[in-house]
């Protein structure tokens, strides 16, 4: 699992993101609790589990790091 504090110029968020079951499952922590994604792709996964920060995806997605690979967790 990775854990990951995406940024923005409002706030920022923390999320993790794993490999579960032939897809990505990503949580990011809200106001409301925890909003879950999954994807083929992480980047879906993630784009889906932010979705309660509409408006600033894009800034909070653009924080990922750049050494972060997407391997799968298993085998």
């Amino acid at each position: 699992m990775r854990h990951l504090r995406l940024t923005s110029s409002l706030l920022w968020v923390d999320v993790r993101l794993t490999w579960l079951d032939g897809k990505w499952l990503a949580s990011a922590d809200t106001a409301s609790g925890p909003s879950l994604g999954t994807g083929q792709q992480p980047i879906d996964a993630l784009t889906s589990a932010l979705e309660a920060y509409d408006g600033i995806i894009d800034e909070l997605l653009a924080t990922v790091p750049d050494q972060l690979y997407w391997a799968r967790a298993d085998p």
